[in-house]
């Protein structure tokens, strides 16, 4: 996530808290007795909608009225054709319960309290209209798809290949060969791709590059993760298509951004064609991990605020909003009610749309003890590990903790379960350079004296002895690009070459011979880690943004895919897949079990930029041939010759191909600059 402030251009358009009853409630609400007195652990909160019955229910303690106001449609001129009054219920709950079906009906709430009038939408809402100003009543039955009853995740595979993927990036591009009308939506994962633009073959023979969901399934990742997909301000739903944003700017929590649409105004449809794009993925094999932005909210006004003025937002002593988000407030994690809803959500997702996965922005804003109970809950409900669960381990500053809790930081991963992952910064940094210095470069592209942080990053650092300790490589994500600043080539182009040279765009685009063996070596390094593998879509064509370092709202011409990138990159491409799929047949890289450091020997520093090691390889309930894998990296600019234990060994990723089968030499091998991945067949093993 962009750790610079947002610009505020979407303004709320309901009346607010009034400073007064913020005065009057601030000095409550921060208590644990409050918690003791309002907490509701029910799961019922927002509306129910069945046949010949609407039930509302909303949190909002110390209110004296609560109103239903409903409309026909979304616009928020519009008024209410009926108003109803709530009834007030323990714990601070309000209920309404209607003999009729509201389906399509939209709503919002009027609180009352000491006399002032509050208007907000529902925080619990699972539908909205345009701009997420106003609630939905939906029977999300009817939102499902055909054959969405029977949908279900692909298979569990051993190893998770996680591929970071804007929904707009991906089919924005003219070359995608994604109908217009479909380009930058949710429907883009539904179609195939049109015949012709961006579909060449590289040389004459040569199959064509395939394109949308097709190239996906070509490349061989298990999991996509894409950025927040959950309504999310700053833009304009019903404005065009020359607006981008991540997305991490969350307004309704439990509903799909409409931008994505293809009909913003009926607020089913984007529950319909998102519930489309997870089939889609699903049918493809892939499983879908969303992106998730529980630490703040887009506005300190949001509707959980309104509801409950004073609770949901963290504050520091003086009473100001904690900005440990760099967005203007920090959720308080570590509250009943806070939790309760994070949780809540989570698991909503998981159920009515298929999510297999979450990945938590700025997680160290919340607690570890919140993820633990997230993962304890997805694994009673879901299977152990069924879903995975991973995260950003720091924050953008300090923010007030809630007593008797941990922040889910990179030092406290220790306190976390063994099934909750953290992003490595240190093995990013370490093969590519600082990400907030463009020209500080890491092991792969001029770094000096990184030779012992590289073998302890081949465990996931599991036998770090400075600094944090993971539990297991399991709770590592090794990756070098992501969408927050340099792409992976940007970086490496920063660093090989000089800044006046990159004041022509066209620098960025063409497949530098020198940048392209650099990028190899790096993909090496942390596929040949021990832990789980993440990278940003693109990143194996020479993603660029031209050097934009944080497009979080640049024009969606800087951010999108280009498909057209994947002829002169084809190599690159290729040599990702061949990674990918030794990847997925290499137990002793993808075993994540506490002691799969234990598989790592050997670790040797041969000379400045060169290091090598052993990987134990063995595994009964595999069928891989490879008994022994020998890993070395050179970074030195030239050829090295390292010896080999006695044995039959292959050559499976060199400098210029991946998953290749070639004979090794008996005693040594030669690595040139860029690395080199062995495998020593086993001596029983036999061909089937």
């Amino acid at each position: 996530m962009c750790l610079l402030r947002r610009e505020r251009k979407m303004v709320m358009n309901r009346r607010g808290i009034s400073g007064e009853t913020r005065r009057v409630m601030k000095e409550f609400v921060y208590t644990e007795e409050f918690d003791r007195l309002y907490a509701y652990d029910g799961k019922d909160l927002g509306v129910t909608c069945a046949p010949g019955c609407t039930c509302f229910k909303l949190w909002a303690p110390l209110a004296e009225e609560v109103e239903l106001c409903l409309y026909h449609g979304d616009d928020s001129r519009e008024k209410a054709f009926r108003c109803v009054k709530l009834e007030p219920e323990e714990r601070g709950v309000w209920s309404l319960t209607l003999e009729e079906e509201l389906h399509g009906i939209y709503y919002d709430f009027q609180i009352c309290r000491q006399g002032v009038l509050t208007r907000t939408a529902d925080p619990y809402a699972v539908g909205c209209g345009c701009n997420g100003y106003r609630s939905l009543v939906v029977d999300l039955k009817k939102t499902d798809p055909e054959g969405f009853s029977y949908d279900r995740a692909p298979q569990k595979t051993v190893e998770n290949i996680i591929y970071e993927l804007h929904i707009k990036d991906f089919s924005y591009d003219s070359h995608s060969g994604i109908p217009q009308k479909y380009r930058g939506k949710y429907k883009a994962f539904t179609v195939e791709p049109e015949a012709g633009a961006g579909r060449e073959a590289s040389s004459a023979g040569e199959e064509p590059v395939p394109t949308g969901m097709a190239y996906l399934k070509e490349l061989g990742i298990t999991h996509v993760h894409l950025l927040p997909f959950c309504d999310y301000g700053w833009l304009d739903e019903a404005g065009d298509d020359s607006q981008f944003n991540w997305g991490y700017d969350p307004v309704n929590y439990n509903v799909p951004e409409g931008s994505y649409a293809t009909e913003v105004h009926d607020g089913t449809v984007r529950i319909r064609e998102c519930k489309e794009m997870i089939q889609a993925f699903h049918q493809a094999g892939i499983r879908v991990v969303m992106d998730v932005v529980y630490n703040h909210t887009y506005e300190a006004d949001s509707w959980l605020e309104r509801s409950a003025p004073g609770y949901f937002c963290r504050k520091l002593p003086d009473g100001t909003l904690s900005d440990g988000s760099a967005c203007g407030n920090d959720l308080a994690a570590g509250r009943a009610m806070v939790d309760n809803y994070i949780v809540n959500s989570v698991m909503y997702w998981a159920r009515e749309y298929h999510i297999d996965g979450f990945r938590f922005d700025l997680m160290g804003l919340l607690t570890t003890e919140l993820m633990n109970r997230i993962r304890q809950e997805l694994d009673r409900e879901f299977g152990p590990g069924e879903k995975l669960l991973y995260g950003e381990p720091w924050r953008a500053e300090e923010s007030p903790m809630e007593t008797g809790t941990h922040a889910a930081l990179k030092e406290n991963v220790e306190y976390m379960d063994e099934n909750i992952a953290i992003f490595s910064d240190d093995t990013r940094d370490l093969i590519k350079g600082a990400v907030f210095y463009s020209k500080d470069p890491g092991f792969v592209n001029g770094g000096r004296l990184l030779e012992d942080q590289v073998l302890d990053a081949v465990t996931g650092w599991r036998d770090n002895v400075d600094g944090f300790r993971p539990r297991s490589c399991g709770q590592i994500i090794n990756y070098v690009s992501a969408h927050d600043n340099l792409t992976l080539w940007d970086k490496l182009l920063f660093t090989l070459r000089e800044e006046g040279e990159l004041k022509d765009q066209a620098v960025f685009l063409e497949p530098h011979r020198d940048v392209l063996a650099v990028n190899k070596l790096a993909a090496l390094m942390y596929f040949t880690c021990q832990g789980h593998i993440f990278f940003q879509a693109g990143e194996e064509f020479g993603r660029t943004k031209f050097g934009d370092e944080n497009s979080f709202r640049s024009a969606p011409e800087v951010n999108m895919l280009r498909w057209e990138q994947t002829v002169p990159f084809r190599e690159l491409v290729e040599y990702y897949k061949g990674l990918i799929a030794l990847r997925k047949n290499l137990p002793g890289l993808y075993d994540k079990s506490a002691k799969a450091f234990e598989r790592i020997s050997g670790r040797t520093i041969h000379r400045e930029g060169v290091v090598s090691f052993l990987v134990d390889n063995r595994d009964p309930a595999s069928d891989c041939p490879w008994d022994t894998l020998f890993v070395a990296y050179n970074a030195s600019g030239a050829a090295c010759r390292i010896k080999l234990p006695k044995g039959d060994w292959e050559i499976l990723a060199d400098h210029v191909q991946a998953d290749c089968r070639l004979p090794a030499g008996e005693e040594a091998v030669a690595v040139a600059h860029g690395g080199v991945l062995a495998g020593r067949r086993a001596a029983d093993w036999r061909r089937k």
